[in-house]
């Protein structure tokens, strides 16, 4: 039987088979393969290199399509055609007082979105000749114009000319940041032939020029036209559109409004490139004129205010996610602003600065300041600031005394007390046995304080202090009944707004339009109204206050109610009360927290809450107590004529000066006498209180 000439058992190793045909296999013993016997050796391994590049090839193609899925999955995460409608900057959000007029605007102003196709051609002729000639017939990128760049660039030894596109220009815009580096513009190319591939030639344009900035912090040539020219888009005459044309290339410098003959200057560029490109005959590039633009208008809104920096967050909350400008009203009174910052200007704080806030009793804030000056200092140390009130702090005590069933009239010892090695003391030292709560508050005694916290507890107060809006960490110790505890002076004005309000608590709030609360919101946030005898109390002990205590600079010709702070060693000044429909608390300080010897909450901060309240609420001020002066015979004799005898008190201080004595004059009609001395300088620090010891306040040791 013939051997089967595929079995290799079969063949000996050292000879190899020997094929009957020319298609019998041959064995290779070197190799260990099989082979047609009439092959050559070269012609054996030309079919099986053919094989191995097909499989390489197969390969690489198999690769490039995943990538290509991965780069389209990439930039359909990365670059979604709807970022290029969105406006590349947040839009502008306008403010408006409580009677609607405008008072601050934040954020860019960006125009409605265009549709290229239904501009006039001069306008997209425009944008083409000066930006992109070839725009409708290139890929997105387009080589000749980057080479065309280059060129020029180089002749010019500098970077002098941009090779982008309209569509790359786009797809910087709104994909990508202003980084110029090469992984940026690879990205840039590759987002191109997206838009390219999945738009059309007018909707990449009409994204483009809705989105494009124009300088002047304006987006759009809606806006463009607008803001420069007064009118719309479909309105531009062949030079107003070659001047916004040549805006895009530095609109910061070129901006019209800043810089007339610069943007004349480049729109006289574009309008040749017009011309060049076919776009306008020699007589029509000649026929257009220099442009004018729209002349900047005084009254330009702010961009920030003490007011709007706090007000914004919560006003962009209420407007959602918006496109266009958005209009937010405010509960903001420009009168009541006006008087505010007047007031502030004329307390002559010199270096110390000053915080102002003016509410209703409901919470909505009707005038805020900051500090003297915006420019200078954007801080809000009305909101921002955290600081120690003092004895303003006291409200929170003595409402927890009332609370616990104590009147004004109960009694507590003025004498000096040790609580576990802590020995306040009043600032006067003087102590006088036992008084009635009215007594002790309005002298603000430190150890009546200390006292009542110990017999109604630390917790209790805390309470008190929760329940009418106060959130800063108040520490668990009898301390905090001298004001120890920081808080800032928005939120410690609300607290004494519920006393007015009679209820709590009360929230600070800067927008008309309330959001309507959740179920759960609207069961958790409701108001408490207090007791009848506790309220009553309340009010009696703050009347106290300015009538016969350390808060008698702040008197009204009406019912007023408030309580004075003034911390260790002068540091925070503080007088917070209320009239009618008015809560206003006052800070006085430092920045940095340093001493201002003789200031008190009872000295500055009461006559600047005393004059604000007096102008708001058209009210007459305090008379001054008529006082008829004898002239000294012997001072004439020696001089001194009728002419130099002072007549007028001073309107800061209330002081008169002659005869070599001072005498003032306090709104309550007390007369001090002292020896006589120099005119003080309005414009320098907080001036001295120079009260009897017994009207100072008790000082927080």
């Amino acid at each position: 039987m013939r051997p089967d000439p595929f079995n290799p058992d079969r063949v000996p190793i050292d000879r190899p088979y020997e094929p009957v045909g020319p298609h019998y296999p041959l064995y290779d013993a070197e190799t260990q393969s099989w082979s047609f016997g009439d092959d050559t050796p070269e012609e054996q391994e030309a079919p099986r290199r053919r094989i191995r590049w097909g499989r390489w090839i197969a390969r690489g193609a198999g690769a490039g399509i995943i990538l290509l899925v991965l780069a389209i999955i990439w930039l359909a995460v990365t670059a979604p055609l709807s970022r290029s409608l969105q406006p590349p900057t947040p839009p502008s959000i306008t403010l408006t007082a409580d009677d609607g007029t405008p008072i601050a605007r934040r954020g860019a102003i960006i125009g409605a979105p265009v549709d290229a196709a239904k501009l006039p051609a001069h306008v997209r002729e425009a944008f083409l000749a000066i930006e992109d000639r070839r725009f409708y017939s290139h890929w997105g990128i387009d080589p000749r114009g980057i080479l065309r760049a280059a060129w020029h660039n180089v002749g010019s030894g500098g970077v002098r000319e941009g090779g982008s596109t309209i569509t790359q220009q786009l797809a910087k815009n709104a994909f990508l940041d202003s980084d110029r580096t090469a992984g940026r513009k690879i990205r840039e190319a590759m987002i191109a032939f997206w838009l390219e591939a999945w738009l059309s030639k007018d909707e990449i344009l009409s994204r483009y020029l809705s989105n494009v900035y124009f300088g002047d912090n304006v987006y759009g040539i809606t806006a463009a036209s607008k803001h420069y020219f007064g009118r719309t888009p479909d309105k531009l005459n062949i030079g107003q559109a070659a001047m916004l044309a040549g805006l895009v290339k530095a609109p910061s410098r070129l901006a019209p409004t800043a810089n007339l003959k610069g943007a004349r200057a480049r729109q006289a560029v574009v309008v040749a490139a017009m011309e060049d490109a076919g776009f306008l005959t020699r007589r029509e590039a000649d026929a257009v004129q220099p442009q004018r633009v729209l002349a900047s208008r005084p009254e330009t809104l702010p961009s920030g205010t003490y007011f709007a920096d706090w007000v914004l967050p919560e006003a962009r909350d209420q407007a959602g996610e918006i496109k266009t400008e958005a209009t937010v009203q405010t509960t903001l009174n420009p009168r009541l602003q006006r008087i505010a910052e007047r007031t502030v200007r004329s307390a002559g704080l010199n270096q110390a600065q000053v915080a102002l806030v003016a509410m209703r009793p409901d919470g909505r804030v009707v005038a805020m300041v900051g500090g003297k000056d915006y420019s200078k200092s954007p801080f809000n140390r009305a909101t921002q600031a955290r600081r120690q009130p003092g004895s303003a702090f006291k409200l929170f005590v003595y409402l927890a005394a009332l609370r616990s069933g104590m009147t004004p009239d109960s009694t507590i010892e003025d004498e000096p007390v040790d609580i576990a090695g802590w020995k306040p003391r009043n600032s006067d030292g003087r102590y006088l046995g036992k008084i009635t709560l009215r007594q002790a508050f309005a002298r603000s005694s430190n150890v009546a304080a200390a006292r009542l916290t110990q017999q109604v507890g630390v917790k209790a107060v805390i309470k008190a202090a929760r329940d009418l809006g106060i959130t800063t960490p108040i520490p668990n110790e009898a301390t905090i009944g001298l004001g120890t505890s920081t808080v800032s002076l928005l939120e410690l004005t609300a607290a004494y707004a519920a006393i007015a309000n009679e209820s709590y608590p009360v929230a600070a709030r800067g927008l008309a339009d309330v959001k309507e609360k959740g179920w759960y919101q609207s069961l958790t946030d409701r108001r408490t109204g207090f007791a009848s005898a506790v309220h009553d109390g309340m009010l009696d002990l703050l009347s106290s206050s300015i009538k016969t205590g350390t808060g008698r600079q702040a008197m009204l010709t009406i019912d007023a109610f408030g309580k004075t702070g003034t911390t260790q060693d002068s540091r925070d000044a503080l007088f917070v009360g209320f009239a009618r429909d008015l809560v206003v608390g006052v800070w006085v300080g430092n920045d940095d927290n340093t001493p201002n010897p003789g200031l008190s909450g009872g000295g500055v901060p009461a006559r600047i809450w005393r004059a604000f309240m007096q102008s708001a609420l058209d009210i007459a001020p305090v008379p001054a107590p008529v006082v008829e002066e004898e002239v000294d015979p012997d001072a004439i004799a020696n001089g001194m004529d009728e002419e130099t005898i002072p007549t007028e008190s001073d309107p800061v201080g209330d002081i008169i000066q002659g005869m070599g004595l001072d005498v003032k004059m306090g709104d309550d009609g007390s007369i001090t006498v002292g020896p006589g001395r120099r005119r003080p300088d309005r414009a320098g620090p907080p001036p001295e209180d120079r009260r009897p010891p017994d009207e100072r306040e008790g000082e927080e040791e």
